[in-house]
């Protein structure tokens, strides 16, 4: 049963009809955190879609090299430009650079780190994980959201969330803390977009799963795991999900179906219903019981 879930959740990357309506030639896609995996694969679909594309990354070679990957993709224009998302000035450079034709058509918030925190890491570590994660979020949409709804075009903003900004698990909490922040912070825009007369902007989280993209690179994965997907089935499963107009796109992958982190999700937020142990997946006393569960 579980092998035929996963068979469904990755049949589907491939079998959305249409494309959302945001995704059109000529129109304009900004991609923050652009340089490698996720970001870079968006940015050379959407150059495919006949889309200009900006990059946002941090200065170096690897942005260099994204765009002109991207560039070989489409017809389109496409540039790069240095950008640290923490920084609300840098964003609104990015904002006003990719905006000469108008407001972008889309805009994918995707930078991250995770920078090998945990609860106990010092002020530096906590403030670069949550600069990046959850201030270049809350920044990109400060900066690009208000001009998109007022210019009363079709247009997408997509975040880049974690499954770890949902089950919490112990350890690296800085980034669980962003990601759930990013979490929230999103469905905060899909309220408010969603709410306003007349905006034609929708909001999308994107919830990847295990992925092998430079952070898996960094942790001194050489080559992809067999369980693994690769930043482009990813970004193909994100946008056969959002043609359909889904908010949340929580993403399966080679060893995990989406049958199973639904029952993960449901048991982490059964720990405040049932008033468990927190982080109680992981308690000595209930590893029996998830066992049990899991397996239904």
């Amino acid at each position: 049963m579980a092998n035929d879930q996963k068979t469904r959740d990755q049949d589907s990357t491939h079998q959305a009809p249409n494309r959302h309506p945001a995704l059109r030639a000529g129109r304009t896609a900004v991609v923050t955190g652009a340089a490698s995996g996720i970001g870079r694969a968006a940015a050379t679909r959407f150059a495919a879609a006949g889309m200009n594309v900006w990059l946002a990354d941090l200065p170096g070679d690897a942005l260099d090299r994204a765009r002109a990957t991207v560039a070989a993709a489409g017809n389109g224009t496409v540039r790069a430009l240095p950008t640290d998302v923490g920084d609300r000035d840098a964003m609104k450079a990015l904002r006003d650079a990719a905006s000469a034709d108008g407001p972008p058509a889309v805009v994918m918030l995707n930078a991250g780190i995770e920078a090998g925190g945990n609860l106990f890491s010092d002020a530096d570590t906590w403030r670069r994980i949550l600069d990046t994660n959850l201030w270049g979020v809350i920044n990109g949409v400060h900066a690009f959201a208000p001009a998109m709804i007022d210019g009363g075009e079709t247009g997408a903003i997509i975040v880049t969330g974690s499954k770890q900004g949902i089950t919490t698990p112990p350890g690296n909490t800085p980034y669980n803390v962003s990601k759930a922040g990013v979490k929230a912070v999103t469905e905060a825009l899909a309220h408010d977009l969603r709410s306003r007369d007349g905006a034609q902007v929708s909001a999308h989280l994107l919830i990847p799963g295990f992925v092998y993209t430079g952070l898996t690179k960094a942790r001194g994965v050489a080559t992809k795991p067999e369980g693994a997907w690769t930043p482009e089935e990813t970004v193909d499963f994100l946008l056969a999900r959002m043609a359909r107009g889904d908010f949340y796109i929580l993403c399966p992958d080679n060893e995990t179906t989406r049958a199973q982190d639904e029952r993960r999700i449901a048991w982490a937020a059964g720990d405040v219903i049932a008033n468990r142990p927190a982080l109680s997946r992981w308690h000595p006393e209930f590893s029996e019981p998830f066992k049990r569960y899991m397996e239904g």
